[in-house]
């Protein structure tokens, strides 16, 4: 059993497509280890104990089980985003992804534990509880699609599916010791994805290396009829992208994500990095991104005023938990739902994304922030101009210790400093273990010009070749 939870995703698919094993041995592997681990973990919200029972084709995912953050809709499957206010919720329709998914013959192993409507950086603000790091239980894994990322370090899924609207999927699995992908903006649909911030958030995998990821994107990828920001890539074939050869191409290493706040050690461990692949032919280059200081205070702007919008739907009255009482005015019933309902920090951010949007503020906070993200995505055009990718760190430092920051938003903020400036700018960047800190995994993150995956995934798949950090495990 030990031996099934070990292989990838890609390598269970072949196993099983060969007969080497069966679909039921994957299944109960799968499941037995989700009982013994996941009580000191927490990275399932819901398990789908009905996985047995459901049927697959058999396609590029062939009876593998995948787990899905707690934001993305399934069918029969609760859906409550980790918070109260949509406690009880069955979608009854699949996301596109998942739908995808399925199709390809995956199955569907649970909903993964996740900050409160993704708004996060730890995993802590779930109103159902924290999810644990697998490799140092007393540390955050990172947010917000935490449990999906503990669950596939943690041999509890071989792969999953996160949402990315900040960081969200790459912080996770940098904190985690996995891989992340943020793709391009309108690569994969986004329907049946709860909003949180439209015009940023993506939904990525999550796996064990580079080339597990390839395939999950490849499923997950190309143009939705119901999403009408999604389009169909050049190519959706990433796995003929893996190749050990970085000759020619030229990367650009931004300064500014070197700066105040990123721990010396995270910093020496991507420096360890960007040396390995010059040693294998990539030329490198330092460039400056003029605007990029700014992209953090740009995003919290954009994303909560979105997030003060999209949020508006959940009123006690049409789904959802309602405080309502026979007699009360809907006013109050509205309001005391509300209070009830979401968390502390969801509840912040509609504060601060409703005064950014109210009359005579729109121009001097929303407007102003728009305008700064066009200035940002501007550097990243003008640099990929001479650069194949960028690299940098994911994560400003290593994973923190729970209740560490939960206190302080501002410390929390400041934690994506590294992430968001790829939201804004709508350019896909993939997160991949280069190192330790204290026994704490470190990311290294790479990213390229709208669309151009396939460079992506070829850097990372050579790094990651001429490497070995993909292959430990924690000790959970």
């Amino acid at each position: 059993m030990k031996r099934l939870l070990e292989l990838t995703l890609f390598e269970l698919v072949d196993a099983l497509r060969r007969g080497n094993v069966s679909r039921e041995d994957v299944v109960d592997a799968y499941l037995s280890r989700i009982k013994e681990v996941d009580s000191k973990l927490h990275a399932y919200l819901a398990v789908n104990e009905e996985m047995r029972s459901n049927s697959s084709s058999e396609g590029l995912l062939f009876n593998a089980p995948i787990a899905i953050k707690d934001n993305i809709s399934t069918r029969g499957l609760p859906t409550t985003c980790a918070s109260k206010i949509l406690e009880g919720y069955i979608p009854p329709y699949d996301a596109t992804t998942v739908a995808r998914i399925k199709a390809e013959g995956g199955l569907i192993i649970g909903k993964t534990n996740m900050d409160e409507f993704a708004m996060g950086s730890s995993t802590e603000n779930s109103a159902y509880g924290p999810t644990y790091n697998p490799w140092n239980l007393e540390c955050v894994p990172g947010g917000s699609s935490g449990g999906s990322a503990a669950a596939v370090a943690a041999r509890e899924a071989v792969a999953s599916l996160g949402s990315d609207t900040g960081g969200s999927v790459r912080c996770p699995a940098a904190f985690c010791g996995v891989v992340g992908v943020k793709p391009t903006y309108g690569l994969v649909s986004r329907y049946g994805l709860v909003a949180y911030a439209n015009s940023l958030e993506q939904i990525g995998p999550i796996t064990r290396d580079v080339r597990d990821a390839a395939l999950l994107l490849s499923v997950i990828c190309g143009r939705d009829p119901n999403d009408s920001t999604s389009v169909d890539p050049p190519s959706k074939d990433y796995l003929s992208a893996l190749v050990v050869d970085v000759k020619g191409l030229k990367a650009g290493i931004p300064k500014e994500f070197f700066g105040e706040g990123t721990d010396p050690r995270v910093a020496e461990a991507v420096w360890r990095a960007i040396k390995l692949l010059e040693s294998h032919g990539m030329e490198y280059e330092e460039v400056s991104f003029p605007h990029l200081p700014y992209s953090l205070p740009a995003y919290y702007i954009i994303a909560m005023s979105e997030a003060s919008s999209n949020l508006a739907r959940y009123d006690g009255v049409r789904y959802g938990f309602s405080a309502f009482e026979e007699g009360e005015e809907w006013v109050k019933v509205f309001s005391k739902t509300r209070a009830l309902g979401f968390g502390a920090e969801v509840k912040r951010r509609i504060i601060l994304g409703t005064f950014a949007l109210s009359a005579g503020y729109y121009d001097q906070y929303y407007l102003k922030a728009l305008k700064v993200r066009t200035l940002i995505k501007g550097d990243f055009d003008c640099a990929f101009k001479k650069f194949d990718v960028l690299l940098a760190p994911t994560m400003p430092l290593p994973a923190f210790k729970i209740g560490e920051r939960i206190e302080d938003p501002l410390a929390m903020y400041m934690v994506d400093i590294d992430t968001v400036p790829i939201n804004l700018a709508g350019i896909p960047a993939i997160s991949v273990p280069c190192g330790f800190v204290d026994g704490l995994p470190v990311g290294l993150q790479i990213m390229a010009a709208p669309f151009h995956e396939h460079v992506m995934f070829r850097v990372a798949y050579t790094y990651e070749q001429c490497s070995s950090y993909h292959n430990l495990k924690p000790p959970i």
